[in-house]
């Protein structure tokens, strides 16, 4: 690896310039809100949380304030505000990474340092990072799983907040056709099993969030229903996609940038998937194992994007090749 030059330094020393509200927005910052009524029931807050992904109606990285209360956890973004009801989460995980500072404004700026020094500058261009993830259920039971960044040591702070009330035990949906009749073109997205490997929350949490908005998006696909969503009166998923982690290898997004074009092979984020998709008559349908890896700068937690991707191309792939059939189950038919 090549040394610093003295044009490097320089660049590097604008860049700092260029940026300083940046790095001033990443020191944790924790308050209360102005308005007393508010502030009364405030016990935690963040005022430089970043909403990854998962949350209904907020954006995916928006920047806000996320605050704790007694009957709410509120997240405060440009776009508005979401709330979730304290009495529907079900659980809530803290976990750690090291990103790089000014995330994409970074890779640009340390692209344009000449003489090697973008790569030796990524190995202090960085800083930790807290993951929360929080998950819950809607009105309607479905399973939920929203992932916030904070500053560092911040959501530990949150944990211990969140310790000091019993969460709800969420209720395991009933498995089996209830209604006696299918609703075509429906498909229901059973919660990922993880026991096979151990995998942070938040990843877990972003697979299922990612996938199942990308399956919203299938042609011919009409209705994707949520693990434990009540569907009662509106008949029962067509299919029904199951995921089971086989393999899960978390890498380095710092340590990837450091190695530069190495960073593509070593360091990576991997996650290895079976799927299987059955019809409401129990049949198989699909089984499928997909593998997803983060290379290079970009994001370890992105590796849940990819897998997205793949598992709604199967899945697509398989409703086309499908000839019009019809799915019997307890004397009920749904044709397609």
């Amino acid at each position: 690896m090549k040394s610093f030059t003295g044009a490097a330094l320089l660049v590097l020393f604008h860049m700092v310039l260029l940026f300083p509200g940046s790095a001033h927005a990443e020191t944790p910052q924790t308050g209360r809100p102005a308005d007393d009524s508010i502030a009364q029931t405030v016990e935690w807050s963040s005022r430089a949380a970043r909403h990854v992904y998962g949350l209904p109606d907020a954006k995916a990285n928006q920047k806000g304030t996320l605050t704790l209360s007694a009957n709410e956890l509120r997240f405060n973004g440009k776009g508005g505000e979401v709330a979730i009801a304290r009495q529907s989460i079900t659980a809530v995980s803290a976990g750690n990474q090291r990103v790089e500072i000014w995330g994409m404004k970074g890779r640009v700026l340390r692209a344009v340092i000449p003489d090697g020094g973008g790569v030796a500058a990524a190995m202090f261009m960085h800083h930790q990072v807290d993951m929360l993830t929080v998950e819950f259920v809607d009105a309607r039971g479905g399973y939920h799983g929203a992932v916030f960044f904070l500053p560092a040591n911040e959501a530990a702070k949150a944990l211990d907040i969140f310790a000091r009330v019993p969460m709800v035990v969420r209720e395991l949906p009933v498995s089996g056709c209830q209604d006696g009749f299918v609703r075509p073109h429906s498909l229901l997205l059973a919660a990922p099993v993880w026991d096979q490997v151990e995998v942070p929350a938040a990843y877990r949490a972003l697979v299922y969030e990612r996938l199942l908005d990308r399956l919203r998006l299938v042609k011919g696909l009409d209705r994707v229903y949520r693990d434990g969503e009540g569907h009662s009166g509106q008949g029962c998923p067509e299919y029904t996609l199951r995921l089971s982690i086989s393999g899960f290898k978390e890498g380095s997004q710092v340590k990837r940038a450091v190695l530069g074009p190495a960073g593509f092979f070593l360091s990576t984020t991997q996650m290895k998937f079976d799927a299987t998709v059955t019809d409401a008559s129990g049949a198989v349908r699909l089984q499928q194992q997909i593998k997803a890896t983060t290379r290079g700068e970009t994001e370890s937690t992105s590796v849940a994007t990819d897998v997205a991707k793949k598992l709604a191309k199967q899945y697509d792939g398989m409703l086309r090749k499908a000839p019009e059939s019809k799915t019997v189950v307890a004397g009920a038919t749904a044709f397609r």
